[in-house]
């Protein structure tokens, strides 16, 4: 490979209280795929923020071309040749995908904004990098998998040279993580140098040329697939050995604690997300759906939930129905709930640690008695529940929201599995956290199946279904259109289900 189109000497960020990134040496050759690894709050993001300008270094260089260059903000970014596609898209559902690619950079014929010319170089990036879209279509009508292209069509059409890939598979599935990778091997032939931040090990092994590893702010190791293995990339992140297979015997399947029968559900648009939906949780099983985001997973979790009303349709634990919209009478029936937005449905950002670590049960006794808060009980009970989940945390009165994104998720995971439980529903248990945390989080959900708990396990990760889960069903348009045992199934036949091709999946 030549030489480094992009390099950063010794570059540190201070926040108030935390080193960020301490002397970090990185670079990037022409025409190669670096991944970036490491633990939440390793310091990557802030490291790429940095060089897409929207932090300023406190000390270091960066070097582009064989220049010293520095980046003031994103546009000044973009001009010099880097791209950069968030984790989260940044497009306008209710635009065109040509209104989205020209955003910002709009030209006009005559005082009328002229769509016709970059609709045809639009086509034309879409041709030469095998980016399949159509330039006329609302970005709201298009699968996740389509919208990411778009947005590397954004990049490539400001002439990107450089191009920063945050966690670009989170809402793919596999079959689309591969077209995704062989637009990627174009792109570098291309002459584009690739920064790819991920938390997949697998997928790092498969497209990475170079892999980088950071540890609490500083580069700890930098290596290649062909030296290295996922178990060796793992203990580089964490600092110690990490169990990535997750060990657990067979399931031993009791009585039904969750029935859901029929049930049909709206989203917030008013439209069906859950059309008809049946099956059953057994006591000591841990079933899994699967499927793309936005196919119905979300509606069908609040429902069981009690945070969403359904139109039709019961859902009973243990044998008795539980009220639509009630969360608090699932929580006393024994339902633990593990939500996918943290932010919105498990945690009161602004009060302190030991408040949420108590959230679901806190009017009860020995926190509470005779209507009155029992303090101390609070307390002692959070201090156990930091050491016994290995909470990062000061203190128990610390505001949950001063915490990293991971010890939040390991908060909310502590508090739902630390008082008896029939059914864990766990929505993305693990979404936002590091390799480390991952293997507690699943060990912790297994232990609670083995204790007779059933568990029902919605995840985006198809890699944490097949090994968490017993039985696999797979979600798509709303519909159950699938389910296999999870020690027959193959990626190949769960990818195809969740891409709803279910004569091509063969039991």
């Amino acid at each position: 490979m030549s030489e480094p189109i992009l390099q950063m000497r010794n570059i540190t960020k201070r926040f108030p209280g935390v080193l960020a990134n301490d002397r970090i040496c990185f670079d990037l050759k022409r025409g190669e795929i670096h991944a970036l690894l490491g633990e939440n709050g390793a310091g990557k993001t802030t490291l790429m923020n940095i060089f897409y300008g929207l932090y300023q270094p406190d000390e270091g260089e960066i070097w582009l071309n064989g220049r010293r260059v520095t980046i003031h903000s994103p546009k000044d970014a973009i001009a010099l040749g880097i791209g950069m596609v968030h984790q989260h898209f940044t497009l306008v559902p209710t635009l065109s995908v040509t209104e989205n690619v020209i955003l910002g950079a709009e030209t006009a014929h005559l005082g009328v904004l002229d769509l016709a010319t970059p609709r045809q170089r639009i086509l034309q990036i879409a041709q030469d990098y095998g980016l399949e879209v159509d330039p006329d279509a609302l970005v709201r009508e298009l699968p996740v998998g389509v919208q990411q292209r778009v947005e590397i069509i954004k990049a490539l059409y400001r002439n990107a040279q450089v191009l920063i890939l945050d966690e670009p598979t989170a809402v793919l599935t596999p079959l689309e993580v591969e077209r995704l990778f062989e637009t990627l091997r174009t792109m570098v032939q291309r002459g584009v140098s690739i920064i790819f931040i991920s938390h997949k090990l697998k997928e790092v092994m498969a497209i990475a040329d170079r892999i980088t590893v950071l540890r609490q702010g500083r580069v700890v190791g930098s290596t290649t697939p062909a030296e290295a293995d996922e178990a060796k990339l793992a203990s580089m992140m964490v600092g110690r050995p990490v169990m990535l297979q997750v060990e657990k015997r067979p399931a031993q399947p009791g009585e039904v604690v969750l029935s859901v029968r029929d049930l049909r559900v709206m989203s917030d648009r008013r439209a069906v997300a859950v059309d008809g939906v049946s099956f059953d949780v057994r006591a000591g099983e841990i079933v899994g759906i699967a499927g793309v985001e936005g196919n119905g997973q979300s509606e069908l979790v609040e429902a069981i939930t009690g945070l969403r009303a359904p139109v039709h349709g019961s859902v009973l634990l243990c044998g008795q129905p539980l009220p639509h919209a009630l969360p608090r009478a699932a929580i006393d029936a024994g339902m633990s709930h593990i939500p996918e937005d943290r932010h919105k449905y498990g945690m009161v950002a602004q009060q302190p640690l030991a408040v949420n670590l108590t959230l679901s049960t806190f009017h009860q006794p020995p926190f509470a008695q005779r209507g009155l808060l029992r303090w101390t009980t609070i307390r002692e009970h959070a201090r156990r529940l930091i050491r016994e989940f290995d909470i990062r945390a000061p203190h128990e009165l610390v505001p949950i929201a001063a915490l990293s994104g991971g010890n939040q998720q390991k908060s909310v995971v502590a508090r739902e599995l630390s008082r008896p439980l029939r059914l864990l529903v766990a929505a993305q248990p693990t979404r936002g956290v590091d390799v480390g945390s991952i293997e507690f989080i699943h060990k912790r959900i297994v232990q609670a199946r083995d204790e007779g708990a059933a568990v029902l396990l919605v995840s985006a990760e198809l890699d944490e279904i097949m090994s968490l889960s017993d039985r696999i069903l797979v979600m798509f348009k709303g519909h159950i259109v699938g389910e296999r045992d999870a020690r027959t199934a193959t990626r190949e036949e769960i990818g195809l289900l969740m891409m709803g091709r279910v004569g091509e999946a063969h039991a």
